[in-house]
């Protein structure tokens, strides 16, 4: 009995045990449920996290390495070789991935102190060294600072040339000139035009300037679009009808574009540029004012919207026409040719037949409204014209404003005339001009529309070019994008930045008569001495064995002083010349380049010592 109430409490005993401890089948289960939970759960709590870290996450900052990556593109080079820091002389340079293209190839007409030099033009160096890559040239529009240059850069590189029908036909008068007519590959194009050359695509956008058919450029290429305005204004009322396409622009500027390059000749003059219409107004009230006298009126030989509005003046006043400079004759022909200018028929007389007319029935349209030494109003002006004697019964008008620079030249001809008795109208409230230039607001807006990365202000001095940069910043574009650039620089841009690269050769090339390139500084510099202190000759003769002076010194003088009224000043320097002769052969010095040497600079210290003026001098021995 005992052993069984034990055995019977032992098994109680164990079952309660069995009851107290867990049961570890269930436990494991237990934890097994709770894990997947749990796991469930930090899912769910990750996925949200995520999803609120996705929509909250801030802008990338520049040392997150995925976002800053570059993407590599090749960039576009620009580079110019005139039309900065100047007026005139344009001409840029595209090259991409081993095509290049040009935009416009223009000349400058010379300073005042390049004396004898009839132009200058661009270096055409690189594109010589280049001819092979060169695809083509695009033309903005037919004023001489933009196509006067292209028959000298035909000469060496004949490549394709695009314009509008109007410049074409006044490439062609010029390239008729240089008897290049017959080889140039001349191609006429049309707003909204696109021309293929080589890895750039080029599209024609119509502008309004102050000649017609002028364009701007859309320049397409792997690295971006740039935009070259050529020479514009905005014109709500133009002459021919055609106002700037402003659609078009806005549209290649919510396109995207890279660069844009604009013009700056008139980025200091704040407001708008007024319409051509003005003109005309002006113009009428100033043609009934002249009443019985006869009007000789100057512009710009291709201002052919300012001719016509001449023409229709003329004609609705009953008065003849005539045409005075052959610039003006050669535009005015081309104009009438391709339906530019409508002349009625008999309005235009020739210049040898205006002394037939009446004065109240005559209107003499001339060129040198900048006042050329060699224009027409200017020998008008001292003279010295065959045809035309100006007097007190003459209206001069100068229908232009001075380019910058010719305002001293302007000022001669104007008193030149008003001596003669000419009433001369120039003044510019009188409404005679109009620029073919945008003033601010016109510049701005097109930044604006276009909205470009880069600007580089183009076309203009450095103080124009300066003022646009400034305007370019003022409207948003920052300050590192906006280039100031100068003749022979040439740029690299692309999504990635722009930065300079190497230098152009884009020196001043002179041309002087036939000659092109052989009249240099160096020429110039010896015109200048003549001009400014004259030439003096030495002439000795010297016996070839003894080295004795047989005849001699002899002393010729070119612009120096009077020699009848110098004769004591004269005779010092044949005595000097001698002096240093003698002294040479004495001292056995037979080289004649010493001796020329010394006599020129003996003479020289003579002349400056007693006049104060340093003349060129020329010595000269002769062995006999």
């Amino acid at each position: 009995m005992p052993n069984k109430e034990k055995t019977e409490k032992g098994q109680k005993s164990a079952q309660k045990k069995q009851s107290k401890r867990p049961n570890k089948q269930k436990m494991q289960g237990e934890k097994k449920d709770r894990r997947q939970a749990d796991k469930s759960k930090n899912s769910k709590q990750n996925q949200k996290s995520n999803y609120q870290k996705r929509n909250q996450r801030k802008p990338y900052k520049q040392n997150y390495k995925r976002y800053t990556k570059k993407k590599a593109v090749k960039p576009v080079k620009i580079g110019f070789l005139g039309g900065l820091n100047e007026i005139g002389k344009n001409i840029t340079v595209y090259e991409y991935d081993g095509d290049i293209m040009l935009v416009d190839c223009g000349l400058a007409f010379p300073d005042a102190d390049m004396l004898g030099v009839d132009l200058v033009i661009p270096d055409f160096t690189y594109l010589e060294q280049n001819a092979e890559k060169i695809k083509g040239i695009v033309i903005t529009h037919g004023h001489e600072d933009h196509i006067g240059s292209l028959a000298y850069l035909l000469k060496s590189v004949n490549i394709p040339v695009y314009g509008t029908r109007l410049t074409i036909g006044l490439i062609e008068g010029k390239l008729e000139e240089h008897n290049l007519l017959g080889s140039a590959e001349l191609n006429v194009i049309k707003p909204g035009d696109h021309i293929g050359l080589g890895k750039f695509d080029v599209e024609a956008i119509h502008v309004n300037h102050s000649i017609p058919d002028a364009l701007a450029f859309a320049i397409r290429c792997g690295a971006g679009t740039i935009v070259q305005m050529g020479d514009f204004k905005i014109d709500s009322t133009p002459i021919d009808g055609g106002m700037i396409d402003l659609n078009r622009f806005g549209q290649i500027g919510n396109e995207g574009v890279l660069c844009m390059l604009s013009d700056s000749t008139n980025a200091e003059r704040p407001g708008y540029t007024e319409s051509e219409k003005k003109v005309g107004e002006s113009l009428r009230t100033l043609f009934e004012r002249a009443g019985q006298r006869r009007i000789i009126i100057a512009t710009f030989a291709s201002n052919v919207h300012r001719v016509q509005q001449i023409i229709d003046q003329a004609h609705a006043l009953g008065r003849k026409v005539a045409l005075s400079g052959r610039s003006l004759e050669n535009v005015v022909n081309i104009g009438a040719e391709l339906g530019y200018l409508n002349i009625p028929e008999g309005l235009l007389v020739s210049i040898d037949m205006i002394n037939r007319y009446p004065a109240d029935q005559m209107v003499i349209v001339t060129t040198g409204s900048q006042g050329e030494p060699m224009s027409a109003l200017s020998r008008m002006a001292f003279s010295d014209h065959r045809k035309v004697a100006v007097g007190p019964n003459d209206c001069v008008i100068i229908s232009a404003t001075p380019i910058p620079g010719n305002e001293k030249t302007v000022g001669k001809v104007v008193n030149e005339l008003l001596k003669l008795g000419a009433d001369v109208i120039y003044e510019r409230n009188y409404g005679v001009h109009v620029s073919g230039h945008a003033c601010q607001e016109e510049l701005k807006l097109m930044m604006g529309i276009i909205k470009p990365k880069y600007f580089i202000p183009v076309h203009g001095e450095q103080k124009h070019i300066r003022k646009h940069a400034q305007l370019a910043e003022s409207m948003g574009i920052p300050k590192e994008n906006i280039f100031i650039a100068d003749n022979g620089l040439q740029v690299e841009v692309s999504e990635n930045g722009l930065k300079v690269t190497e230098a152009l050769p884009a020196g001043q090339i002179f041309v002087d008569g036939s000659g092109v390139g052989d009249v240099g500084n160096v020429v110039l510099r010896d015109r200048k001495r003549l001009a400014e202190d004259g030439l003096i000759v030495v002439a000795v003769s010297v016996d070839s064995y003894t080295g004795e002076i047989c005849a001699g010194p002899d002393i010729l003088t070119r612009g120096f002083v009077y020699v009848k009224e110098s004769e004591e000043l004269i005779d010092d320097a044949c005595y000097a010349a001698r002096l240093v002769i003698e002294k040479c052969i004495s001292n056995n010095v037979r080289d004649f380049s010493t001796i020329k040497s010394k006599v020129r600079d003996e003479v020289s210290r003579l002349m400056y010592e007693k006049t104060k003026r340093s003349p060129m001098i020329l010595s000269i021995i002769m062995e006999v």
